[in-house]
């Protein structure tokens, strides 16, 4: 194991000098500086899977609607902290054709990337109730929103949903839910880092239990339509892209323009609030708002404080691209689906040299192939993992930070690698298997 791909002395001197004591307790933006450390040092590239930065070129109908914005001088004029007329119009038409769901114009809120939006929602969720004091995160999930709850002081709860798929979800929400302290529910769909799709039922499961407990449904959908295994492209007829939203009326969205798009440079997002919810009044929230109205207190209390807006031309430029994919002169999902072709080929080429599958199923189904899969390899917790890796000149991060309880097991995303890097992946698996028979 001396003649690893990369040399051995140089990625710890490395691992030294960044300051981390446990890499695999590491997060996602720290592994990447590591990597890109090691990369400097000795002119070697990585197979780079530990954050999903999009692969491919920008939605050029976006691009050329931001240029024609800036020329036309929104740069010099504060955006609306709403949105601009013609993204809330086209958002709203976005949600009946592809989600087929009927949401206001008002509910339909730009953000700053998606990230924006769910730490605008745990600012007006957590002080609806004060009896009500936790999320509840279905896990795994994204590490940065727990990160949020830490910077605001916000309490959470948190389960592995790899045991309990289908009706066997109920009763564990029930266990939760029945407690009373329940504010609001969070998960990805398709999920962030396993990428298990949670079927029909499972929505309705959620959504029933959000109705029948009086609890707000947080549903991030960075990954719009990407379960492969369907065309949820085609708007304005089925299938259309799941969603809780078909079985409660109490729900947030949030909708990315970094994944489907490839626009995650300009930061542009969407949140949309059920029109119910954008409506209702909660008078607790009066203790930190200048309105118990929640809609208003998202958007002129929690988002005019973060940012007073979000990029006035990268409105612009999401608007044209819901217009152009309402519009049929732009496909949707037939640039994204590269995504699914490249985790088939990763995924073969690391179960043929030892590795498994973590989440592997969605109840009865084989999972999709999509942006991200999980991995483990025989002996090695998740944290050993990935430092072992590095060595090999491959990069993830461990499971452990999700919330999943898979501690075995490293997130991969296949955005960065491109094909032409395969036959390199290949070898440097075939090196690790070797020297780890």
């Amino acid at each position: 194991m001396s003649n690893t791909p990369i040399p051995r002395e140089t990625v710890d001197q490395a691992k030294a000098a960044s300051g981390l004591k446990n890499i695999g307790a590491a997060s996602i933006r720290e592994v990447v500086r590591l990597v890109n450390r090691i990369e400097r040092t000795t002119g070697l590239q990585y197979i780079k899977m530990e954050m999903g930065v999009p692969g491919l070129p920008a939605v050029q109908t976006g691009v050329d609607a931001q240029v024609e914005a800036l020329r036309g001088g929104v740069a010099a004029v504060y955006p609306s902290i709403e949105g601009i007329d013609e993204l809330k119009t086209e958002a709203s038409r976005f949600a009946k054709l592809f989600l087929n769901i009927d949401i206001h114009p008002s509910g339909c809120i730009p953000t700053v990337g998606s990230m924006q939006g769910s730490l605008a929602a745990f600012m007006v969720n957590s002080r609806c109730r004060r009896d009500r004091e936790y999320t509840l995160f279905i896990d795994p999930g994204f590490p940065v929103q727990k990160q949020q709850h830490q910077v605001l002081g916000v309490k959470y709860k948190t389960f592995d949903v790899y045991n309990y798929r289908g009706e066997k979800l109920r009763a564990k929400l029930e266990e939760y839910l029945g407690q009373g302290n329940i504010h609001t529910i969070v998960y990805s769909n398709p999920n962030n880092p396993s990428w298990i799709c949670f079927s029909e039922n499972e929505l309705r499961i959620i959504g029933e239990l959000s109705m029948q407990y009086d609890v707000i449904v947080l549903e991030d959908l960075a990954y719009f339509g990407m379960d492969f295994r369907y065309d949820y492209g085609q708007g304005g007829k089925p299938p259309y892209q799941p969603s809780v939203a078909h079985f409660t009326d109490h729900y947030m969205i949030l909708f990315s323009g970094s994944k489907v798009f490839s626009y995650a440079g300009e930061r542009i997002a969407l949140m949309l609030i059920s029109d119910r919810l954008y409506a209702r009044h909660f008078p607790d929230l009066k203790r930190f708002y200048a309105s118990d109205n929640f809609g208003h207190a998202a958007v002129y209390g929690a988002l005019y404080a973060i940012s007073s807006g979000t990029g006035h031309s990268a409105q612009y430029a999401l608007a044209a691209m819901l217009k152009a994919a309402g519009d049929r002169s732009f496909d949707l999902l037939e640039g994204v689906k590269a995504y699914g072709e490249k985790a088939r080929v990763m995924k073969e080429l690391f179960t043929r040299y030892g590795f498994q599958i973590v989440y592997d199923r969605d109840e009865d189904r084989p999972l999709a192939d999509g942006f991200y899969f999980t991995i483990s390899y025989p002996g090695f917790s998740g944290s050993e993992l990935l430092e072992e890796l590095l060595y090999y000149g491959i990069s993830a991060i461990a499971l452990d930070i999700t919330g999943s309880e898979r501690t075995e097991g490293l997130r991969a995303c296949v955005s960065q690698t491109q094909p032409s890097q395969f036959p390199d992946l290949e070898l440097r698996l075939k090196s690790f298997r070797k020297d780890h028979p």
